[in-house]
């Protein structure tokens, strides 16, 4: 159902953006924002777990100074059929943890000291086959696909944002090229649309990988509990590695919007995800 929704929702955006671009710049304006978009998030793609861990100064550890992290997930790897990803430690009080890497042969796992403190060993299970499962499902790359076509979309509102301030776009037979101020209400509303569908895309992800994870353990229960506990503490504990920047890759984005501003969150309300992992019992 979720992967389901997550096609639909990509095709919004490239419905989105066949839609503007002729609006806003006919097809060479939508190859050319396709074109920009696509270059910046290559670069994010193939190079986004270096600058995430470095972002976190994380470590890379060996199975000595983590033995129960690494039994865990060598363990579910083995049932999932991936190969293991590199662990790293964030020294961090707050807990959290996260995956990243372009796909399960390049993948990496990290994990802070806040959230070792925390979690028993069967509420760390869940959070880590929560992680693998990210990985499994190639979400990074359903979210570089959702960043560049989102991206394309804001390239395109920028043009016409100018070329409503300088008049619309002369020569076009279209009237709707030719009003200033449709055009420019249209590049304000198109990158609002966009975001909207791209965090809709995230929040998808993550009962994807809730259920996968759940469905990889053999049991609900123990995502269930962590997500209960990080709920409890989260924003109390201040964190001084997290970034709002990089908060959708979070086993829960301390970062996110609450109430009617859940809309603009990366991730479900928490309450919802225990909710959904408990019916699966």
């Amino acid at each position: 159902m979720n992967s389901m929704k997550t096609v639909i929702l990509l095709g919004l955006l490239t419905g989105l953006i066949i839609f503007f671009g002729g609006v806003f710049g006919g097809r060479g304006g939508m190859v050319l924002a396709l074109g920009v978009a696509a270059l910046m998030n290559f670069v994010s793609y193939w190079f986004s777990d270096k600058i995430v861990l470095k972002m976190h100064g994380a470590k890379e550890i060996q199975q000595q100074e983590a033995p129960e992290v690494f039994s865990i997930i060598a363990n579910l790897t083995q049932k999932a059929g991936m190969p293991m990803p590199r662990i790293y430690l964030v020294d961090d009080p707050a807990p959290n943890a996260f995956a990243t890497g372009r796909g399960p042969t390049h993948a990496a796992v990290a994990v802070t000291t806040g959230i070792l403190r925390l979690m028993n060993r069967e509420e760390l299970e869940g959070v880590l086959a929560h992680e693998l499962s990210h990985v499994k499902n190639r979400d990074i790359l359903i979210s570089s696909i959702a960043a560049t076509l989102a991206g394309a979309i804001m390239v395109l509102a920028h043009v016409a944002r100018w070329g409503a301030i300088f008049g619309g776009f002369g020569g076009r037979d279209d009237e709707r090229g030719s009003n200033p101020l449709s055009l420019f209400a249209m590049a304000l509303l198109a990158p609002i649309a966009a975001t909207l569908i791209q965090l809709a895309v995230s929040r998808s992800r993550e009962y994807e990988a809730d259920a996968t994870g759940a469905k990889l353990v053999g049991y609900p229960d123990g995502l269930a509990n962590a997500l209960r506990k990080l709920g409890q503490v989260s924003g109390r504990i201040p964190s001084t590695t997290a970034s709002p920047a990089v908060g959708h890759l979070y086993i829960v984005n301390a970062f996110s919007g609450r109430s009617l501003m859940s809309i603009f969150s990366t991730h479900p309300p928490l309450q919802d995800r225990i909710a959904r992992l408990l019916e699966r019992r």
